[in-house]
């Protein structure tokens, strides 16, 4: 079974060396899938517009055939929605789309994120974006409960799968290797579990 084409999208600050979406790219590179890990400008003082060219950029160089996969992490989450609810181009629909670990829309506690926060929840625009979509929550996010993010799930009509115990879903939960996530790209039918 051959891997799709991987684009993975880091969140404020970007991902790290030991961040499961650097694993995730090593590993599926490894097994020798198309991965697209891009480090957006300035992750530490990101500028919606400016993400969301270069993630366009980055999904109309991706190939046109075979499938295509998407893995967004905290702020990519709220990137991608912004992207759904933009102009449609077919050119760069995707077939799967795995939303992380979102920030909630209405999180205050970061200045630097608040022009992505106000985020259009349009079931319909994140169809079109992308054919199928799972989100993923962490109990014990600071970023966004598991009431708000399955509130979230339900306004955009997605799966969802809430991770006992894993909070922001990243290095400071421990989250560096994450087999599941590797499970998922390889096949959607996969729900996604801890470590």
């Amino acid at each position: 079974m051959s891997l799709p084409h991987t684009l993975i999208l880091h969140g404020l600050g970007g991902s790290g060396p030991t961040h499961w979406q650097n694993w995730l790219a090593g590993e599926l590179a490894h097994h020798g899938g198309q991965v697209d890990l891009p480090q957006f400008t300035l992750p530490d003082a990101p500028r919606l517009h400016v993400w969301l060219a270069e993630l366009r950029e980055h999904l109309a160089a991706a190939p046109s055939s075979g499938e295509r996969v998407v893995v967004a992490h905290s702020l990519a989450c709220l990137l991608w929605l912004h992207h759904a609810a933009g102009e449609f181009d077919e050119a760069l629909r995707v077939d799967r789309v795995l939303l992380v670990a979102p920030v909630s829309p209405e999180f205050a506690g970061e200045p630097l994120i608040s022009e992505f926060l106000d985020v259009p929840l349009d079931p319909t625009t994140v169809r079109r974006a992308g054919a199928s979509t799972r989100l993923v929550l962490g109990e014990g996010d600071p970023y966004c409960t598991v009431v708000r993010g399955k509130e979230l799930a339900e306004a955009l009509r997605l799966d969802v799968d809430v991770i006992v115990g894993g909070a922001h879903l990243n290095v400071a939960a421990d989250y560096g290797p994450w087999t599941a996530v590797l499970k998922w790209v390889r096949s959607d039918r996969t729900p996604l579990t801890p470590r």
